[in-house]
């Protein structure tokens, strides 16, 4: 019976949202939930000023002008109401309080107006019954699904239906020696006469809007969470992995899994900071966390800056790719660039009073862009032959007291834009063939 009820529940509502959604998705939320209160406060006040044109353009038959007249001062008042929770609604967040007597205000004035047209017509009180001003009240419980709370939208659709059967009571019981319920329709569209038929269909009409609207916005609020916390997670994701990749992640038209990939030609960087171990090893760990963050900090603004993506971190180590994950035509020469920018940065700069001379690799060639690992834990990365090789040539720098080499692909795409030696040819493992090894110019 339970699971019964949790798959109609599920099949109406949508699937629920986890309980424990994060403080900062919350406070986004109730963010959106403020912008939503102002633009229905504007809806408000454009309502009151037409309902006031309304009433200034209406007939009104022989009414005295000194004769007490309930309408100008009921949209007096709902009007400074109005203007006032329209101000307080850019100042601060408006408590439940507030915002439910809105609602009975709104409907108040609503069924008030409705109410009067029988003195303002001098006619019987059956007569505001048929009045088409009824309709507004549905306008009154939609702009309520703005906030995405469908308590408000339930308050007001049940304050309409007891409002409209005060109204009906007020009719049968105002001239009890003057019976006015007929079951003829004719007399009912041509008389005075009213139909409780009628009414009934008006407050059902009511109650389901009420209802389908409340449906609609739980569904709504519920997409709208999750949607909310997808965002928080990507946000947060894009902390650990860069944006592009953790774009490529939550756009992905299917769940990513273990083995997904595509190959690309693109240029890799690794990047290894000389001695690096020596210099951690007099740092307490809160010295090393500090250092590292100062220097990566600027890596990061430089490889940002050239287009590149840090596809891994490993210590001191990092991978840099060019048109891995975004296009880039200009890799290889953006791929340089950005070697000769880390170099100079690492000779001339200080991280937390200490200097990290950097190492680069460069390679061009095929990869393969992707997931690896287990169902349950993937990493997204690239491998490939020439990512073997970028690693293999940083390493090389330490017999060559070198901090830049390239492989020849990318020698050959930049060699016009930057002058390069010849170094050697070196053998990879696992390859067969040499690779010729290369050095740009690097100017003091």
């Amino acid at each position: 019976m339970l699971t019964m009820i949790k798959k109609l529940q599920n099949f109406l509502f949508g699937e629920p949202v986890r309980s424990t959604i994060p403080a900062r998705v919350r406070q986004e939320i109730e963010a959106r939930q403020g912008e939503s209160e102002r633009l229905i406060s504007w809806v408000q006040f454009v309502l009151i000023v037409l309902f006031g044109v309304l009433w200034l353009l209406s007939q009104r038959v022989n009414m005295n002008a000194t004769e007490f007249q309930v309408v100008p001062l009921a949209l007096s008042a709902y009007f400074v109401f109005t203007v006032t929770r329209l101000l307080l609604s850019y100042r601060m967040s408006l408590p439940h309080w507030l915002l439910t007597l809105s609602v009975f205000m709104d409907v108040a004035l609503l069924m008030l107006m409705i109410w009067s047209f029988h003195i303002q017509y001098e006619q019987p009180p059956s007569f505001y019954l048929k009045a088409p001003t009824i309709m507004y009240v549905f306008i009154f419980i939609a702009m309520r699904a703005l906030r995405f709370e469908p308590r408000y939208i339930m308050i007001a659709g049940m304050t309409s239906i007891v409002g409209w059967l005060v109204l009906v009571g007020w009719v049968i019981y105002s001239e009890p020696g003057n019976p006015m319920i007929t079951r003829d329709y004719i007399a009912y569209m041509t008389s005075n006469s009213i139909l409780i038929g009628a009414e009934i269909d008006k407050m059902v009409s009511i109650f389901l809007v009420t209802a389908v609207l409340c449906i609609a916005v739980i569904r709504s609020r519920r997409a709208f969470f999750r949607a909310a916390i997808e965002q928080s997670a990507a946000q947060d994701l894009s902390r650990f992995v860069s944006k592009e990749v953790a774009e490529r992640i939550t756009s992905a038209d299917r769940q990513i899994q273990a083995g997904d990939g595509e190959s690309r030609v693109a240029s890799i960087i690794f990047t290894d900071i000389e001695g690096f171990s020596s210099v951690s090893e007099n740092m307490t760990a809160q010295e090393l966390a500090k250092t590292l963050n100062d220097y990566f900090g600027t890596m990061g603004e430089i490889i940002d800056q050239f287009g590149g993506v840090i596809t891994l971190f490993e210590g001191d180590l990092m991978l840099i790719t060019f048109n891995a994950v975004q296009d880039d035509p200009d890799h290889a020469q953006n791929a340089v660039q950005t070697a000769l920018a880390i170099e100079k940065a690492a000779r001339t700069q200080m991280f937390n009073g200490v200097m990290l001379k950097t190492r680069c690799g460069i390679n061009t060639g095929e990869i393969t862009v992707g997931a690896v690992g287990a169902q349950n834990r993937l990493v997204f990365t690239v491998h490939g032959d020439s990512v073997n090789i970028a690693a293999r040539l940083e390493q090389l720098n330490k017999e060559y007291g070198t901090y830049i080499m390239m492989g020849e692909a990318t020698h050959l795409a930049v060699d016009t834009d930057y002058p390069c030696e010849f170094i050697c040819e070196t053998q990879v493992k696992g390859r067969a063939q040499a690779v010729k090894v290369y050095a740009p110019t690097i100017n003091s």
